[in-house]
């Protein structure tokens, strides 16, 4: 079958197995659904220590994924860990996004850069933090979007190590995590981990938070409909989903 040029077509570089299915659901809960290929990449460790995550996020092994994605004639890919990016600064999520670019000749982004832009999208000046991280990985996070001028007023961490465990918190444990972890000073808050399910409960983490709340898996589909040019405003799925991108 010819492909349907009205209908998105995202690449998801995600490493291991946790939350990936998060995507399709987010594809299948969009106006036009998208077409998405969740690739699965490799790594020596699962753990939330800068030196996994440093070679987790390494351009060899985006590669080694990306290849994979070199006939799928997708639209834009992204490169779904935001710690195994902002570990690397900036200048190393520059080499990963070029990695992609150059490979697959379509735009290319991270989860990392995705939460950068959306809460510049949201209007968002100040951010708190809900990290399922350690500590250290967390302050990472923050020094990453104090780069974009980001303040973060507050700022959480649960210290899981793995992926794997993340991946098990259910919708009960992901509202009180948001919830605990407010800060009356926050415009919004952020959930960095996309190992942590979030696309079923988008509406429901708002309206416990009482206020926007950005999630790891939420920013990065909406960070691949905006590469290939077909981000619309949505019902359902956050504040981020109901701006509207050309404002």
């Amino acid at each position: 079958m010819d492909k349907n040029i009205s209908i998105p077509h995202i690449a998801f570089l995600y490493p291991g197995y946790a939350a990936e299915d998060d995507y399709p659901r987010l594809a299948g809960m969009i106006s036009t659904p998208a077409e998405v290929s969740v690739i699965h990449t490799a790594f020596d460790e699962d753990a939330h220590t800068i030196k996994a995550l440093t070679e987790m996020g390494s351009p060899e092994r985006l590669q080694e994924g990306a290849e994979q994605l070199k006939d799928a004639s997708m639209e834009a890919v992204l490169w779904t860990s935001t710690s195994a990016s902002f570990v690397r600064g900036i200048d190393g999520i520059g080499e990963q996004i070029e990695t992609l670019e150059s490979l697959l000749h379509i735009p290319a982004s991270t989860t990392a850069m995705a939460f950068a832009r959306a809460v510049t999208a949201i209007n968002a000046r100040r951010v708190a933090i809900a990290a399922t991280y350690p500590r250290d990985i967390a302050l990472l996070f923050k020094t990453f979007l104090e780069h974009f001028d980001i303040e973060v007023v507050h700022i959480t961490c649960r210290d899981i190590i793995t992926a794997a465990e993340v991946g098990t918190l259910e919708k009960e444990a992901v509202l009180q995590f948001a919830t605990d972890n407010d800060h009356p000073d926050a415009d919004a808050v952020l959930i960095p981990d996309t190992a942590l399910h979030s696309a079923a409960w988008l509406e429901d983490l708002e309206a416990a938070a009482g206020k926007p709340v950005l999630t790891a898996n939420q920013v990065s589909f909406w960070e691949g409909l905006r590469l290939c040019g077909k981000l619309t405003p949505q019902s359902g799925l956050g504040t981020l989903f109901r701006v509207n991108p050309w404002n």
